[in-house]
């Protein structure tokens, strides 16, 4: 298992990585964050509206199921939101340089890494 710290750095060791956040989406506080180019703690707190209005719909849906992973692809980067299994609530945020990326490899390391945090 893995702290915050140390899952944040192995996180930008992803190819294209250019910042990612730890959050917690009860509060919409950053946990821990790295990396540059984007105001994370806005990201936290912005993304953390996009996850509850995801799981609003889903239960609106009547959805019986979890979400494994957003994307939101810009021109230039991808935004990949991982909420933890394990700790409803809190999700990994990532941004990927989309030029530097791959995101199916970003997405299966995420999960990996997401696995193996610890708070």
């Amino acid at each position: 298992m893995a702290n915050v710290n140390q899952t944040l750095e192995d996180i930008m060791n992803i190819d294209g990585a250019l910042a990612a956040a730890v959050v917690d989406a009860n509060s919409g506080m950053v946990l821990g964050k790295i990396g540059a180019g984007v105001d994370l703690d806005i990201a936290g707190a912005g993304n953390t509206e996009v996850v509850r209005a995801k799981l609003k719909t889903m239960k609106a849906l009547g959805l019986k199921d979890n979400i494994e992973d957003m994307l939101i692809t810009l021109g230039k980067q991808y935004h990949i939101i991982r909420p933890m299994t394990e700790k409803p609530g809190v999700f990994i945020y990532l941004v990927l340089d989309k030029a530097k990326s791959s995101l199916a490899l970003a997405r299966m390391k995420t999960a990996d890494l997401e696995g193996q945090l610890a708070l």
